[in-house]
């Protein structure tokens, strides 16, 4: 019996029109708590800079070891992640101009890192992107309350110890607390983050600034640009 074109066949699956397929995001981090926690509630509570534009979000090291979580072996993890998503992005028929074109992503911090160059240079030549934060990830939500200027030296519980001191921080984890552990305080909770956004990019961004022309990344004290993952990666404007 012919089969009737005109109908679906029981049982066979619709293939998604490239232009509705999702952005793939494959996401590995330093951070086995903050960052994860960070991505999620933008991933939920941003606001899309394209309505109809949505991400998918693939954590690719959540049960990675302490000693594969520094930059260079993330990077080395996150590489051959850039062929495979690319060849299925190709097979679904997406070209790599289109919106959703996957990325793969790497959020890692300066800490005493001794190999930052080298991820940023393997990374750069295999297509891997990089958000990255001196002294460490705990900047980037500092910036969510107030500028700061000076230089860490490279000691993140500097950055981690001005966060806790934050007026309303303490209580954001609950309305009697007054005061939390660092392992307390590296779980991201909603009101650290909601309404924050525009004043956190534009804050860093002022930091930024200061090392425009300087090329060794470890010298960049102050320095973080995890909102360029945030609008180029989740394709989030506000959140």
């Amino acid at each position: 019996m012919a089969r009737d074109r005109g109908r679906d066949t029981p049982g066979r699956k619709k293939k998604t029109p490239p232009e509705l397929r999702p952005r793939e995001v494959y996401v590995l981090t330093e951070g086995e708590v903050t960052e994860p926690g960070f991505v999620e509630y933008v991933r939920d509570h941003g606001t899309p800079k394209e309505p109809g534009h949505s991400v998918e979000i693939l954590f690719k090291n959540l049960t990675a070891p302490t000693k594969r979580r520094k930059p260079l072996p993330l990077v080395e993890e996150a590489i051959p992640y850039v062929a495979s998503a690319e060849k299925a992005a190709r097979k679904a028929g997406l070209k790599d101009t289109d919106w959703n074109w996957p990325q793969v992503w790497c959020l890692f911090d300066r800490d005493r890192h001794e190999d930052i160059p080298t991820a940023f240079s393997r990374a750069k030549r295999a297509g891997v992107r990089i958000a990255y934060s001196h002294p460490c990830f705990e900047l980037w939500r500092l910036f969510h309350y107030q500028n700061y200027t000076s230089t860490f030296g490279g000691v993140c519980d500097s950055a981690a110890d001005r966060i806790k001191q934050q007026p309303g921080f303490a209580q954001t984890y609950g309305p009697t607390i007054r005061s939390v552990s660092p392992e307390t305080a590296k779980r991201v909770m909603p009101e650290q983050l909601r309404g924050r956004y525009e004043k956190a990019r534009k804050f860093a961004e002022q930091r930024n600034a200061t090392h425009a022309g300087r090329t060794d990344q470890t010298g960049w004290d102050p320095y973080t640009d995890v909102y360029r993952f945030v609008e180029e990666g989740l394709g989030v404007r506000e959140y």
